[in-house]
């Protein structure tokens, strides 16, 4: 591999490979970014190249700025935006990944957050995969792109959603966005935002009834992988 941030651009690769490979992605839809903030630019897919296929070469690196191409001849994905405004908006957000993943898209297109259902949604949020408010008609016409990450990080304000609580979101009639440390963690929680998509899919039509977690149990798993006093894995 070739050229600058050649490691930031190796790990993005990665990722993009990984999404193909867990099954999270037909074609090219869907894309992986990691940012560098200390180089103040991000890596990203190119767009229309297929995720398995992508290389380091491939990956695209833009300016966190103003979101001009920093390296690469290639053109960045159509959702380099969105990451953009993810990043500017959360600032614990070190790797973004879309995907149109079937049963969170469902979800996202059925405009419903995720219930937490059970321990296996817990372990990774506390509480329900969020889901956006509808993009206005004057949003769609304008920058559209960038008005999309904007309606996921509106939801993270002061007073609103934690992103260390709710890591992901789905946007309205689009699908799912998942962030984390770096790209390898996004992809980790766009897998674990899919499976309980799907689980929650099943359980409803077990049950459609079926009510949301205890808040105690909730706390318990979400707390022992996550805060202060989390215990699970090796230390």
């Amino acid at each position: 591999m070739t050229g600058g941030h050649s490691e930031l651009r190796g790990a993005v690769a990665l990722a993009n490979n990984a999404i193909a490979d867990a099954g999270l992605v037909v074609h090219a839809f869907g894309n992986a970014s990691q940012v560098d903030r200390d180089a103040g630019v991000f890596a990203i897919k190119p767009s229309g190249i297929p995720c398995r296929q992508v290389s380091g070469d491939d990956i695209v690196v833009v300016s966190l700025d103003d979101g001009e191409v920093v390296w690469g001849d290639n053109r960045p994905s159509s959702d380099t935006p969105t990451h953009r405004a993810i990043y500017n908006g959360i600032d614990t957000a070190g790797g973004v990944v879309h995907t149109h993943s079937m049963y969170a898209t469902a979800w996202a297109q059925a405009r419903l957050s995720i219930p937490c259902l059970g321990t296996t949604h817990a372990d990774h949020f506390r509480g329900p995969v969020p889901v956006t408010r509808p993009l206005s008609a004057e949003e769609v016409a304008g920058d559209y792109e960038a008005n999309t990450g904007r309606v996921i990080v509106e939801m993270y304000q002061p007073g609103g959603l934690r992103p260390d609580e709710a890591p992901g979101a789905l946007v309205a009639s689009h699908g799912p966005f998942a962030w984390g440390e770096h790209a390898t963690a996004a992809v980790e929680l766009a897998a674990a935002i899919e499976l309980v998509a799907e689980l929650a899919t099943h359980t409803l039509a077990i049950r459609s009834d079926q009510p949301a977690l205890e808040d105690h149990l909730l706390d318990r798993h979400f707390g022992r992988k996550h805060g202060p006093m989390a215990y699970y894995g090796q230390p």
